[in-house]
This record gives C-alpha cells, sequence and structure tokens, in this order.
C-alpha cells in the first residue's frame, strides 16, 4: 500500500468521544476536496479505538468501503463516495 501517499488521522491517545468527532471530520474534509481514500491509524492495542472507528465508519454516508490494511493492523484504509 502507497500509506506514505494518502491523507491520514492519527487517534492514538484519544478517546472514543473524541475519536468519534476526528473520524467524522477527517472523512468530511477528505470527500469536501476529492480525496478518494485514506487511512486512519487507530493502533492494534485492546480493539476497543478499532472497534469505534468501524462503527462510525459503517454509519457515515460518505464511506463507499473500509478495511484492514494487510501489512499494518493498526490501520484502517476507507474508500470514500465519489
Amino acid at each position: 500500500m502507497f500509506s506514505s501517499l494518502l491523507p491520514s488521522l492519527d487517534l492514538h491517545g484519544e478517546t472514543r468521544d473524541v475519536s468519534r468527532v476526528l473520524v467524522n471530520d477527517f472523512i468530511r474534509d477528505n470527500y469536501k476536496i476529492g480525496q478518494s481514500k485514506v487511512l486512519i491509524i487507530h493502533g492494534i492495542g485492546t480493539g476497543i479505538l478499532k472497534k469505534e472507528v468501524h462503527k462510525v465508519l459503517k454509519s457515515n454516508k460518505l464511506v463507499l468501503r473500509y478495511f484492514l490494511d494487510n501489512f499494518n493492523p493498526g490501520t484502517t484504509v476507507v474508500e470514500l463516495c465519489s
């Protein structure tokens, strides 16, 4: 994956509540500028942030699909609607 070329949001150290807002803002902003793919870095840890991020992405209408990065399970790749 060309992860260094994609816009990314790093959620390390954030709470679930703050992460929800940050993810939705990040998705909306990148959709507005025409970005088709972004990365959300949630880390591995206990999986709490990953679950929350995926919950937010599932309900966001601007998200076409999302999946864990094959090379870094602490990162979710998000494809935005066009």
